[in-house]
């Protein structure tokens, strides 16, 4: 419901001013009326693991910050401004999620790295090939291994990662894994093969 306060004559640039003073019903009319420049920019973008509300959203909170941080003295127009930081803020939320989606590579562990520092040439993919039931150094190596991934393994394993590793433990096929989880085979074949690479 809007107050009839406020006169919708004013420029766009006079609005924001009092909206950065203090008046919020100039904020909200600024904020309702960007809205749909905010829905047409998130149609050109993707973000991985974000559906098309969440890219909105992200292009609201550009609008929210144009508002903030506008300067009527750089002599350029609010629409031109506001559009900016709506492209900002969205590509900002896009490289944010492309770091998040290397995590599970700078927190892995490699195979080939010397298990300490001490025995530089054994490796913890030659230890986890040997007969582990009768070396205790392996099964202390693996045990540390599980640990880490029951600890951080959300973190480094998605979803649909776990889920089909766990049911692959459990000596089903890739086809009863896609059926019970609705994926296709090849999803299953890929997030599996992602787990035994992480």
């Amino acid at each position: 419901m809007e107050n009839t306060n406020l006169d919708y004559s004013l420029t766009e640039e006079e609005l924001v001013k009092l909206a950065q003073e203090g008046c919020e019903e100039s904020g909200e009319y600024l904020i309702r009326k960007y809205k749909e420049l905010a829905k047409t920019k998130a149609h050109l973008y993707f973000i991985a693991g974000a559906d098309r509300d969440d890219i909105i959203q992200e292009g609201m909170i550009g609008i929210f910050k144009a508002i903030k941080s506008y300067d009527d003295s750089k002599q350029t127009s609010f629409r031109t401004f506001v559009e900016l930081c709506i492209n900002r803020q969205i590509l900002s939320a896009i490289k944010q999620a492309a770091r998040m989606k290397h995590a599970p590579l700078n927190t892995s562990v490699s195979l080939n790295k010397p298990i300490s520092y001490e025995s530089q040439k054994s490796t913890l993919a030659e230890t986890l090939s040997a007969d582990s039931n009768y070396d205790p150094e392996a099964l202390v190596l693996i045990k540390e291994a599980m640990d880490f991934i029951e600890k951080d393994g959300s973190r480094v394993f998605s979803d649909l990662e776990c889920i089909a590793w766990n049911q692959y433990m459990q000596g089903k096929s890739y086809i009863e894994i896609s059926k019970s989880l609705g994926k296709s085979p090849k999803s299953i074949d890929n997030a599996i093969q992602r787990t035994k690479r992480k």
